[in-house]
């Protein structure tokens, strides 16, 4: 199965760390500017998914969010979400942590894009 969104080593670890201090995690990209670029990691439940959102996929247990708009300029990619040093968006769990999460992209081959269609 194709998966949409991926977590890297680095990133699985961190939700882990998230985790164990907040409990369950959600994520959420809506490609606004600043902080809203950024894959924004947040309490479960705490922000309010609505019409507007799609459900990309799971990063281990942690449902990630991607806002419509942003789905149609990025659904012909896999999305992996990766972590870096330095400080995320000001609302995301992992600020304090003295990393971020960051969005990196990879192109889905032909035979890729046709297993997508087949699993929606």
């Amino acid at each position: 199965m194709v998966e949409r969104v991926i977590a890297t080593s680095e990133c699985k670890k961190l939700i882990a760390q998230l985790e164990a201090i907040h409990g369950p995690v959600m994520f959420h990209q809506s490609g606004g500017c600043c902080d809203g670029s950024s894959p924004m990691c947040y309490p479960l439940g705490e922000l309010k998914i609505g019409n507007s959102d799609v459900l990309l996929g799971m990063l281990v247990s942690a449902p990630f969010y991607i806002a419509k708009d942003q789905y149609a300029y990025w659904k012909h990619t896999q999305l992996i979400i990766d972590v870096v040093k330095g400080r995320g968006g000001m609302f995301s769990l992992e600020g304090p942590e003295g990393k971020r999460f960051l969005t990196r992209s990879r192109v889905f081959t032909e035979v890729e894009m046709d297993e997508l269609a087949k699993q929606n």
